[in-house]
């Protein structure tokens, strides 16, 4: 079985120990469509509670928006127009394209952003961040090398030596930015800094559930994607409700079952979770992910060609992860036991049938009959 890391991140006292020192200080790295719609939750909670300074800083990726760049528009506007169009950013969320200025003495770090550009940005960071800095990652993708899965959380804790959650849930960006109703999983070690990451993100439509799980929430947030791929496969295949349910179905047992075989310490409640079956729903139905593979199937186009057509300048996660994670599998020689995953990745990169989604499950032996279940035991209140 692949362990975590085990990082030892130096004791910097507790969050309560920041604190007394003042109010915290929250800057966000990234400003996508996600990134503007967590900026927004969180530019509202800074100025409610005393225990926040209400200047949020956002890091932006410099871009040039319709003859002006995307920081002044974003500053003026408040509205990020390229990524969350419509939608009004609180104006204490100030952008900022320096990414040293953005961060600059922070205390509370919100990583939201592709995990491609993770560990340039930790190294352009190092030594920027307050003493005691807390870390929280939004990011829904990890790396596999060989016989390693390289979780983000590890990446920001190894190299900026500080403590890092993990947070993931059935959010599209634009019904949260909308303010419907919806959950988030928040993944921690750490019971204090769980509190204050739960006070910064928590609203009446946004509840933010917390799990004993880093890696869990990580592991689901990427995995899903890979499983969207499969159920847009099957939307551009003119399929109906049944197929994709049965997809999604193998896909979370394929997920949970990666998560137990190469991931100590992963609990099972991160499944049932927003983070887990939840997000996988959603994704399955209403993601980038599905919907660039319904395109991939209909059009026979590129993924590049698609990511560049139907994603306005936002990167397409569950093809990266597909690769890394069958590669990964291949290593292990454990390919052959993950065939959801597997027949994934063959049809998005080595040009497999996509009606093979679902024929290499119609040729398989019946499965084996469960002789007996696990009762569902819930503890009494009274």
């Amino acid at each position: 079985m692949s362990k975590s890391l085990d990082i030892q991140v130096p004791s910097q006292g507790s969050i309560w120990e920041l604190l007394r020192q003042g109010p915290l200080r929250v800057s966000i790295i990234g400003s996508g469509n996600w990134g503007s719609a967590v900026a927004r939750i969180i530019g509202h909670n800074t100025k409610r509670a005393y225990f926040f300074e209400p200047i949020v800083r956002m890091w932006v990726f410099e871009e040039i928006h319709k003859g002006k760049k995307l920081t002044d528009i974003i500053n003026t506007t408040h509205i990020n127009e390229k990524y969350l169009p419509g939608i009004k950013l609180p104006e204490n969320v100030v952008a900022e394209a320096n990414l040293i200025k953005a961060v600059e003495g922070a205390h509370l770090v919100v990583f939201v952003m592709p995990h491609q550009f993770i560990q340039n940005t930790c190294k352009q960071i190092q030594g920027h961040l307050s003493p005691g800095c807390k870390a929280i990652s939004l990011v829904k993708g990890f790396d596999c090398t060989g016989n390693r899965i390289n979780l983000i959380s590890e990446y920001v804790k190894q190299m900026l030596q500080i403590e890092c959650c993990s947070m993931s849930g059935a959010n599209i960006a634009e019904g949260v930015a909308r303010e419907e109703f919806s959950e988030s999983t928040l993944g921690f070690d750490n019971l204090e800094t769980a509190q204050i990451f739960q006070q910064l993100f928590d609203t009446p439509y946004f509840r933010c559930n917390a799990v004993p799980d880093v890696a869990g929430v990580e592991l689901c947030g990427a995995l899903k994607n890979i499983v969207a791929i499969g159920a847009g496969f099957c939307d551009g295949l003119g399929y109906g409700s049944n197929t994709k349910a049965a997809i999604i179905r193998i896909g979370l047992q394929e997920m949970r079952k990666f998560a137990g075989l190469f991931y100590h310490g992963v609990i099972n409640e991160t499944f049932w979770d927003s983070a887990g079956v939840a997000d996988l729903i959603t994704t399955c139905f209403g993601g980038r992910n599905r919907r660039c593979a319904a395109e991939f199937v209909k059009t026979k186009k590129s993924w590049v060609e698609i990511e560049k057509h139907l994603l306005n300048g936002q990167k397409l996660q569950g093809i990266h992860t597909a690769r890394d994670v069958y590669l990964f599998l291949k290593a292990q020689g454990k390919a052959n036991e993950f065939p959801l995953f597997s027949v994934i990745y063959e049809i998005a990169d080595c040009d497999s049938d996509p009606k093979n989604i679902v024929q290499v499950f119609m040729h398989n032996s019946p499965s084996p009959i469960l002789k007996q279940g696990t009762p569902v035991n819930f503890p009494s209140k009274l």
